[in-house]
This record gives structure tokens, sequence and C-alpha cells, in this order.
């Protein structure tokens, strides 16, 4: 999961035969507290952008329970108005598939393949911050 700028938030790793939608809820109890203005940090985000293999009425439910709105794509094209926004969470797949240990997985054990995902993500995080002043 990651941020209208593409930094990291959370990160998990599942197996390839399972499906995507099953981990929504997981990742977004993952998200740690966002810091902003006075007050309580946010737990949880105000909008959730997903591709049609989230979109399911059960977890779209579950969603709207916690106070999160989905804005998911009405179309059926490629030009239309969701891929203005779905470009940033792509962007950062690519920017993971840099590392050639992350794109073509060589560790039988699953959790260094969950160290090395954490590591590039901490790396992306590091780069956010010496860019932005």
């Amino acid at each position: 999961m990651v941020d209208r700028h593409g930094t990291p938030l959370a990160v998990t790793l599942t197996g390839g035969n399972r499906h995507d939608v099953t981990q929504l809820l997981p990742l977004l109890d993952a998200v740690p507290p966002i810091r902003g203005l006075r007050g309580r940090p946010r737990r949880k985000p105000r909008h959730l952008y997903a591709d049609r293999g989230y979109d399911f009425d059960k977890y779209r439910r579950l969603l709207w329970k916690r106070g999160i709105t989905d804005d998911r794509p009405t179309w059926r094209g490629p030009r239309l108005g969701f891929g203005k926004v779905r470009w940033v969470v792509e962007r950062a797949f690519a920017w993971l598939h840099q590392f050639k240990r992350l794109r073509i997985r060589y560790e039988r054990r699953a959790d260094l393949h969950q160290g090395l995902l954490e590591l590039a993500c901490s790396l992306f995080c590091l780069r956010r911050l010496c860019t932005v002043r």
C-alpha cells in the first residue's frame, strides 16, 4: 500500500496462489499512524484506490464500516479517469523491480524475501526524504 506520492506505507508477502483481496484488511491494519495536524493521528486512509481485483461487495461493505470510501473504476476502457491515480501504484511496483532479488525470487525462505522487500521500501522512503525539503 502506497500513499499518493508512491511512498510505501505497508507491505505484506503472500503466496502466489492467494487472491489479493483476502489480504486487504490485514494490509490496512498494518498501516502505522499517520502524523499530520494536531490531535489524534489517523490510523486509516480516507480513500482507497484499487483495481478490479479488489471489487467485491463484501470487502466494500467492510471498508465502509471502517470509514474508508472506495474510489473504484466504473469503466472498461484504458483511457478514462482511473489511470490518473493507478499509475502511482504501478510506478511503485516498477521501483521494486529495479532490485533483481525482488524481480526474480531466488530465496526459498519467505522471511528472507520479506526482509529484502522491507529493505527496498525503506530505501524508497530514504530517497523520498532526501529529495523533499
